[in-house]
């Protein structure tokens, strides 16, 4: 940062002054002295109309907008402090007496007025929020207020009191004493504890007691922080030490010794980044004399410090920031002085792209922004622990950390943030350069050097000899510079290389580096010349300053210097000195004041340099009249400056403006277009030939293409190079029309309209249409063919470009419009699919001809979305029948799938429908596996498979139920199967006929073959489908009918069970025959039951034992009699599984023969009687309706 004296006010009468505070945000100036001495000042930014410091964003403005006189006071006033948020100012003096001014209608006014008339009032202090303020006076009294005049509570402490200060949370109270102690209470007055103040030590122990609090501050957090570990809490002493804490618990403050005696003042700007502390410093000179001087001195949060400030008077009473941190106000005597800063902005320019960062109130960490100032675009990233931003050619360097294991991180972003290379160093960065081939990063003694490889040097070095590839070899990309080492090569490789032990007594203080050199410049003076890519030292020099800012010129000849002190160098290292013989020597040149410069691209003479609130071009040293700018200097070429103002950048950081980045023209150039308007071309190209200059030569060209001097612009593009300029200037001596020149002039200056205006006044529309067209203004093309310019052809063109455009903008609506005027269905089609409009898509399909590729195409999109149907009559109206059998495989709609197949022979569906099916039977996805049989139409493989996973849920017992719905599904399917086979309903004529009974003859052979060759009773099922579904119906009726009480009919439906051996469980079927029989009494079918039990071969014998002893129980009790004969069919079902008709519904015995009262299902040939359904209409057993 740099800092300087920029204004002075005097008090009138020559009052001295005690007290000053800047309001930071509605920036008033309340300052107080002797004689109840009280004013209000205000300075104003210019911005009238036409001020060229408004234009040029000249910081500190001089423009005193307010000086108002505020009585009342009578004695010293003595403590000023605003209330930013509420707008109101607190006064006291010497008396005692408090003053509340409030703000009307511009003026300040007296609200409220108190006066304890007991002590002396010390020092105020409002909260963060404006909320509450908290008054101290001398003998220890403590009075806090809320923002309303209302006392909130009052407190006598025994303790004599100079200073108060809020923690920023409003939370706690700081006291500071007489005696130099520091006492922590709650925002309710009670006592927490005392701090610790190692900073009053002065070292040696000696007058400990003796040492004072002079000022006490604590940053309140409102603008963010640099830094989220930083300390924010300062406490001054007047031993010149300084404190700084991070809250009242800080087992580590940083302790800054000022040199200072006495110290007087210590604040915080407005955002807690820098520290100003005031004091008056003893310089002794070379001949012993001392002399006191006033200066300010400056710190960042970690105690580093940035700079001082020599202030004239004997004493600094009072200082206050204002808002923003860019000023500083002092009360000197009767004086105020205003001191500006220009803070040390992390920032670079490169590529016509601006990046810098910020920070924000509500995130620890920093926000760095990326803006392309030629198309307006903004890219944000939020980096944590950023140290530096460095920027060169087409790219930045973003430095951050430390990382967890105590590294810094290097980025390598492009210009949009982002990062195409990352490295890693373990110094410290506290300097860092870029250039368009290498990052130097630096500590106080070690450089690292990154030899950086963008994707334009990659490119490069495909076509570039081996050996400039050998320069650009990995083990040479990083090394390590260490300055203490003289040797021919003082740099190593990172992997071999040691930090240096010892402590280096003349540190690093600036680096700076160009594509040929680096230069390292120490805190003596001493300033190294190393040359790049392999680094050797080159040269040593001496200058008697300490360098703070070092810039290379473009021929890396002359390097420029900024001392600490704000002076300018300039050391010519490719002469020699001419005392000693050596190479560089120190010009004899200098300039005060100054914080920024630029050497120019184009001309190593050349440079920029700012000083205070003026910029100087310098010109082989010779300075030109000077510019009003308080702007950062980001690039100098072509004799135009590139300022930055990030002030104003910094006030709104997220949203730049283009009047926040200035372009200044060097007086050469302003001067040409003097001559050319004054003097003439012909005497400007004399003129210009004396001083010459590519961009001098180039606005002689444009000049004189506009006066239409073709001979003269044709001399100055070449005297500039420029062989685009020179083929132009050609072109138009070749148009020989004045007015067609005059046009063509027009449009090489962009002023297209002017040069369609031209053609049409000499009626050659045709000529502005090709101008148009070359422009690639397709609107202005369509309205001039609207207007009888063009023909049908160019109309097409132009509304499919203007198509073009919408669809490059996404607005596919508007697209569409100009598609269909151009009659272009291809595009027509693509902005439907992007609109998501299917059904204007699908009206297309009947307009586009058979076998066009754009049906593939509009297959593919509505394939891409599922809608099968159309997709699959796309493919076949394009004649690509395998695509549309491909899509209906892969939307799963096998049944179209396989219908295409058989109807275009193509054989291949069968093997990837087993395909697929396998893979989803390895999957265990047996029903999902069911259902692609079932889309494909295979029954009979959907009927084995349905009748596979029944017979697995039967073999685990689990669900009865869900078993016969399986086997339901599976006799549904072969019936479906057999009804397709045998349907002749479409047979036309005796061919037909013929051929439909070949064909169902081959099914039905097929169906028993597979029948045959199947085995297990999943295969069964295609021989008798409703075998399995009945077994489990009437299982399931005999259960039902036995837990409602049923028992005759249980038994009878148990004993049809006889005949499902080999479908269920024999043991199930004649315990569930005996069970009911015993219930029924019919002990004679019990005890047929309990025979077929003992004399199954696979029963175990724990079980057979159980079942003798069981039957010897019962039948010991009771006669194995029934009491009623049953029909023959029972007992010859139950003895030999002899199958008889039963009722679905009740599972009685029909007599076909005789009964004429039951129903037959056409689906499953199942009967039921008719007295069992009355109220029913669906077969009991397939569930199909018997209507």
């Amino acid at each position: 940062m740099f800092i300087y004296l920029s204004k002075k006010i005097a008090i009138p009468n020559g009052i001295n002054l005690y007290s000053l505070a800047w309001n930071p945000d509605q920036g008033w100036i309340a300052c107080g002295g002797d004689s109840g001495l009280l004013k209000v000042l205000k300075l104003e930014l210019t911005t009238r109309a036409g001020d060229q410091k408004a234009k040029t964003g000249v910081a500190a403005p001089s423009n005193l907008s307010m000086n108002q006189t505020l009585d009342g006071h009578h004695g010293k006033v003595v403590c000023v402090t605003w209330n930013a948020l509420y707008r109101k100012l607190t006064t006291s003096d010497e008396s005692g007496l408090i003053i509340v001014w409030m703000l009307h209608k511009g003026m300040w006014f007296e609200e409220m007025i108190n006066n304890r008339n007991k002590s002396v009032v010390k020092d105020m202090k409002w909260t963060a929020d404006g909320s509450k303020i908290c008054i101290v006076y001398a003998d220890g009294a403590v009075i806090v207020g809320s923002v309303d005049g209302n006392r909130l509570w009052g407190k006598e402490l025994e303790m004599q009191l100079i200073f108060v200060e809020w923690s920023p949370d409003c939370r706690y109270i700081l006291f500071v004493t007489q005696e130099a102690q520091v006492w922590a209470y709650d925002a309710m007055g009670n006592k927490i504890k005392r701090l610790n103040l190692p900073g009053k030590d002065d070292g040696d122990g000696e007058g400990k007691d003796a040492v004072e609090i002079v000022g006490i501050n604590w940053y309140d957090g409102a603008e963010g922080h640099v830094d989220v570990t930083a300390p924010t809490l300062a406490i001054a002493f007047s031993n010149g030490r300084v404190q700084i804490t991070r809250g009242t618990e800080d087992p580590d403050p940083v302790i800054i010794d000022t040199k200072l005696q006495p110290l007087c003042q210590c604040k915080w700007n407005t955002r807690g980044s820098v520290l100003a502390v005031a004091g008056t410093h003893t310089h002794t000179g070379s001949n012993g004399e001392t002399r006191d001087m006033t200066v300010v001195q400056f710190y960042d949060p970690h105690g580093l410090y940035l700079r001082t400030l020599k202030v004239p008077g004997t004493g600094i009473n009072a200082l206050s920031w204002e808002g923003g941190g860019l000023r500083i106000a002092l009360a000197v005597d009767a004086y105020i002085y205003f001191a500006n800063i220009r803070p040390d902005y992390k920032w670079g320019y490169f590529s016509n792209t601006l990046v810098y960062s910020y920070t924000r109130p509500d995130r620890t960490d920093s926000s760095v922004l990326f803006w392309d100032m030629t198309s307006d675009e903004r890219y944000v990233k939020t980096i944590e622990g950023l140290k530096h931003i460095a920027a060169a050619g087409d790219n930045c360097v973003i430095v951050t950390g430390p990382e967890p294991d105590g590294t810094y991180k290097l980025s390598l972003c492009n210009a949009i943030g982002a990062p195409i290379d990352t490295k890693f160093t373990t110094i410290k960065p506290c300097y860092v350069s870029m250039t368009p081939f290498h990052i130097a990063v630096a500590d106080k003694r070690v450089t690292y050097v990154w030899q950086y490889r963008t994707q334009s040097l990659k490119l490069a070095s495909n076509d570039a000899s081996a050996a400039t590839n050998s320069l650009r070899k990995n083990p040479g990309r990083e090394r390590m510079l260490d300055i203490d080492n003289f040797s021919d090569s003082p740099a190593v490789t990172v992997e071999t290389f040691t930090y240096p032990e010892g402590e280096c007594k003349d540190p690093i203080s600036a680096i700076t580096a160009s594509d040929k050199n680096l230069i390292v410049a120490r805190e003596s003076g001493m300033v190294h010349r190393y040359t790049l890519p392999h680094i050797s030292l080159e040269q040593k020099n001496v200058v008697r300053c300490r360098p703070h800012l070092l810039r290379l010129n473009c021929s890396s000849g002359k390097l420029a210097i900024i001392d600490t002190n704000g002076m300018f160098y300039i050391l010519d290292l490719d002469g020699t000195d001419d005392s000693s013989g050596q190479p560089g020597q120190q010009l004899q040149f200098e300039r005060k004041d100054t914080w920024d410069m630029r050497w120019a691209e184009d001309n190593e003479n050349m440079f920029a340099v700012m000083e205070k609130t003026r910029m100087y071009v310098f010109n082989d040293l010779q300075p030109q009249e000077p510019t009003l700018s308080s702007g950062y200097l980001a690039s100098f070429k072509e004799l135009e400056i590139k300022a930055v103002m990030l002030d104003d950048i910094m006030q709104q950081p997220d949203k730049p403006t283009t009047d926040m980045v200035v372009d200044f023209e060097t007086k050469s150039l302003r001067d040409v277009r003097e001559y050319i308007d004054s003097a003439g071309l012909a005497d400007t190209y004399t003129y210009i030939e004396q001083n010459p200059h590519p961009r001098l030569w180039r606005l002689l060209a444009e000049a004189s293409m506009n006066a239409l001097d073709l001979g003269i612009a044709d001399k100055a593009f070449v005297r500039c190079s420029d062989y685009k300029g020179i083929q132009y200037v050609k072109r138009l001596n070749s148009l020989g029309d004045k007015m067609k020149q005059r046009a063509e002039v027009a449009v090489y200056f962009g002023r297209i309209d002017e040069a369609e205006m031209i053609y049409r006044d000499i009626d050659r529309k045709d000529l502005a249409i090709d101008l148009r067209e070359r422009q690639g203004d397709w609107m202005k093309v369509m309205q001039l063919v609207q207007t009888g310019g063009g023909d049908d052809q160019l109309m097409f063109k132009a509304t499919t470009k203007i198509g073009d455009y919408y669809a490059e903008q996404f607005n596919w609506k508007k697209a569409v419009m100009y598609y269909q005027q151009a009659k272009q269905p291809e595009k027509m089609a693509e902005c439907y699919y992007r609109l998501e409009d299917f059904s204007s898509l699908q009206k297309m399909v009947t307009m586009v001809p058979a076998g066009t590729p754009l049906l593939t195409t509009m297959a593919q999109m509505f394939e891409s979305v599922g809608i099968h149907e159309t997709a699959t009559d796309c493919y076949l109206k394009a004649g690509d029948v395998r695509a549309g059998i491909d899509c209906c495989v892969l939307l799963n709609q096998w049944d179209r799938a396989v219908s295409l197949a058989e109807q275009h022979d193509y054989p291949q569906i069968e093997g990837l429908l087993s395909k697929y099916a396998k893979y989803l039977l390895d999957k265990g996805e047996k029903l999902q596996a069911v259902e692609l049989y079932r889309k494909a139409n295979k029954a009979t493989d959907a009927a084995k498979l349905l009748a596979m996973i029944a017979e697995e849920v039967t073999k685990v017992q689990a669900d009865p139920l869900r078993a016969k719905k399986l086997n339901v599904l599976a006799a549904l399917e072969v019936e479906r199967f057999r009804k397709t086979a045998l349907d002749m309903s479409q047979v036309n004529g005796d061919t037909d006929v013929a051929q439909t009974t070949m064909k169902t003859l081959d099914t039905l052979m097929t169906m028993d073959q597979a029948t045959a060759d199947g085995g297990g009773k999943a295969a069964k099922v295609l021989d008798n489908a409703w075998r399995g579904a009945a077994a489990y119906h009437y299982y399931l009726l005999a259960q039902r009918q036995l837990y409602n009480g049923k028992m005759d009919a249980a038994m009878k439906t148990s004993i049809r069970l006889a005949e499902y051996e080999d479908v269920l469980d024999p043991k199930d079927i004649y315990s569930l025959v005996a069970l009911t029989a015993f219930h029924n009494k019919y002990f004679g079918i019990c005890s047929r039951a309990f025979i077929k039990l003992e004399t199954m071969t696979n029963i175990p014998e724990d079980d057979r034992e159980t079942i003798q002893n069981l039957a010897l129980s019962i039948f010991t009790k009771n006669s194995p009699l029934d009491p009623h004969q049953l029909p023959e069919q029972y007992l010859s079902c139950l003895d030999t599984g002899t199958p008889y008709y039963a009722c679905t519904a009740s599972g009685r015995l029909i007599q076909v023969d005789s009964e004429r009262s039951f129903i037959m299902c056409r689906t499953c040939r199942h009967y039921v009687l008719e007295r069992e359904i009355q109220n029913v209409n669906n077969c009991p057993l397939c569930h199909s309706s018997l209507l």
